[in-house]
């Protein structure tokens, strides 16, 4: 793990949704004045925040929310285009942050040349081979799609051509200035994939850092088969989220038992919340959404913060049209312009993240259970040597509350909620 990814804690943000992009364009996809360089004002506000640099969302062309993209090699013109992604990596290497793209392989928009080369079975496209048609009952192409979304066309894994042009996008844009890939939907790509496709990516870029979306399975092996160096831990999430909900601990204490098992093949993407789940406010109150922070900064992994739950933002996801809009909002201009109702949060989570950074040992800690019950959990963090440690206490029963201490007893941080679990 490279150093830069060791200390590595990430503000994750869906770029479109932040500049206030149109997500489903009416009369054509169009630069609205606000583009990536909207980001700019947000930097020192992101590195005061304690993070080493941003998790972006979906950047390419695409005809609506990223996912389904019809140009790898160009940013969206809703966003500013490419000259304003250069202008935002020279701003952020300028502070000491790197960027991580979001790289959506497993399927491409309707409206990508290769969807249309497959259809009319044009064998001299040069995009010819990476989508695959069959033949239907009525003698026409039929495409597959990811999970019955007809406007996201499943890319043909076996193709050789789309292991070169997966690669080619991806050193592409680690030429240009990123750090490292979140791979969307890796769980819906055959790991072997991988295994044809990183080589050609680490050779050229050997630190970039590269990490999948998986939501369920064998996280060890499906990191050990496609040779991904990481994967989004969906376990952890949930099982936070859902022990102080249901006010049930015995839950996250077995996931940490899980969790420790994970760290002895590869260090998990952790997080609290992100693009696609209900804001951890929403779940929990703004009082146990600083514990669940709390869970996040204090057990081994490489944690992200989600865009706007350092300020306590609320969000509900729905599975309908625009079931997203609700947790993908726009930021304004700078965070002069912000509400001091978050202020807060914001101050909780520059203490946790801070006293991370403080404990870098903390990337690869292990949980030792020293108390558990329904409603109070004690644990140990210990580094992977076993030479320090942290106590992290939490107590639900009547105010959400959360004390960290060393080893010797040294109170380096205590938050307590209002009766109830109340917000702030």
């Amino acid at each position: 793990m490279p150093d830069w990814v060791r200390h590595g804690i990430w503000w994750h943000v869906y770029p479109l949704g932040f500049v206030g992009a149109q997500i489903r364009p009416e009369g054509g996809r169009r630069f609205l004045g606000r583009g990536l360089d909207a980001l700019i004002p947000w930097l020192d506000y992101a590195r005061d925040l304690g993070v080493s640099g941003l998790l972006l969302g979906p950047i390419f062309e695409s005809s609506s929310h990223g996912y389904d993209t019809i140009d790898h090699m160009h940013v969206d013109v809703r966003l500013g285009g490419d000259e304003a992604f250069d202008r935002l990596v020279s701003a952020c290497h300028g502070k000491g942050l790197q960027i991580i793209l979001d790289g959506v392989f497993n399927h491409v928009g309707r409206e990508h040349p290769a969807v249309r080369a497959a259809l009319d079975g044009d064998s001299d496209s040069p995009w010819a081979g990476l989508v695959k048609a069959r033949t239907g009952e009525d003698g026409r192409p039929v495409l597959d799609v990811f999970e019955g979304h007809d406007r996201l066309v499943d890319l043909n894994h076996d193709s050789p051509a789309t292991i070169r042009y997966v690669a080619e996008v991806m050193n592409h844009w680690l030429d240009r200035g990123a750090a490292g890939w979140r791979l969307d939907a890796a769980y819906a790509v055959p790991p072997g994939f991988w295994t044809k496709t990183l080589p050609a990516v680490r050779e050229r870029h050997p630190h970039s850092w590269i990490f999948g979306e998986v939501i369920h399975g064998d996280y060890a092996q499906i990191v050990r088969d496609s040779t991904m160096d990481s994967v989004t831990e969906y376990e952890l999430w949930k099982a936070i989220w859902s022990s102080l909900k249901t006010r049930n601990f015995y839950e996250l204490d077995w996931t940490l038992g899980r969790h420790n098992s994970f760290l002895d093949a590869f260090v998990p993407q952790t997080f609290v919340g992100n693009h696609d789940v209900t804001r951890i406010a929403s779940q929990v109150g703004a009082d146990k959404a600083v514990l669940a922070l709390a869970v996040l900064m204090t057990v081994g992994g490489t944690p992200s913060v989600y865009y706007g739950d350092e300020q306590g933002y609320t969000g509900i996801k729905r599975e309908c049209l625009g079931g997203d809009d609700d947790i993908r909002p726009m930021f304004p201009a700078s965070p002069d312009e912000l509400s001091a109702l978050g202020e807060p949060i914001y101050r909780a989570h520059q203490n946790l993240i801070g006293l991370r950074r403080r404990n870098p040992w903390l990337v690869e800690a292990r949980t030792q259970t020293l108390r558990l019950e329904n409603e109070r959990y004690v644990y140990r963090s210990v580094s992977a040597d076993g030479a320090q440690g942290l106590v992290v206490d939490f107590d639900i029963a009547n105010r959400p509350s959360v004390t960290i201490a060393d080893d010797a007893g040294t109170v380096l941080y205590r938050y307590e909620g209002h009766a109830g679990g109340g917000t702030i």
